[in-house]
């Protein structure tokens, strides 16, 4: 299932569009802090689709009974462009458990790149709701690299990937390599290009070095 939230008027669209604009991106804290927020707005809609159960809870006045999730999801980021993401979805799912995935892209000759899987952190994660975030879903190779790894921690219930952007390509892979498991891929944008050294066009550009600075490659 895909769920491209940009397609609806909301003020994410704002934040999606500082995050794109070449004179708002030079601000590395304003760009952290827009992927926060919308790893806060991807978290109240994943939200409406968990499980609910009633509980009873005390009031200075007296009693009031509210539907609260069943249980907690396991947060999982692709380190280091997905951090404010994550810590977006974190600030709501603040009871979660947090799993990282150490993936990165190799360069070789003539644009040609490998992922590199490097370290996975993560807790047990069968049967648990694994929500896994990353700006950017460009050929998908990371996302999928970091799910195969992931689920050798378990099989989870249901699995929701969420990206800021992506292209046509990424998420038909995604959709090819995991037809079988339970996905929602949540997304702000699909963009249609990828660049030769798969960048997504017209995309916003490397979201790491924009978060964090450039690094050495």
């Amino acid at each position: 299932m895909i769920r491209e939230i940009g397609k609806e008027n909301s003020v994410f669209n704002r934040f999606l569009s500082e995050l794109r604009d070449i004179d708002v991106q030079a601000d590395s804290m304003r760009f952290r802090r827009n992927l926060e927020r919308m790893g806060e707005i991807f978290a109240y809609e994943i939200s409406k689709t968990f499980e609910y159960t009633s509980r009873k809870i005390t009031t200075p006045l007296g009693t009031s009974v509210m539907s609260l999730p069943a249980e907690e999801p396991v947060l999982a980021t692709i380190l280091r462009a997905g951090l404010p993401l994550h810590h977006g979805l974190l600030n709501f799912f603040d009871r979660a458990d947090c799993a990282f995935v150490s993936a990165y892209r190799k360069y070789e000759k003539d644009e040609h790149f490998i992922i590199k899987l490097d370290y996975i952190s993560s807790p047990g994660i069968d049967n648990r709701i694994l929500i896994v975030s990353d700006p950017m879903l460009a050929t998908g190779g990371s996302i999928v690299a970091s799910l195969t790894g992931l689920y050798e921690k378990g099989e989870p219930k249901h699995t929701h990937v969420v990206c800021v952007l992506a292209s046509q390509e990424g998420i038909a892979h995604i959709n090819k390599l995991f037809s079988l498991k339970d996905i929602t891929i949540w997304i702000g944008a699909v963009d249609d290009e990828l660049t030769a050294r798969a960048y997504i066009v017209p995309g916003l550009g490397d979201a790491g070095d924009l978060a964090f600075g450039k690094k050495d490659d």
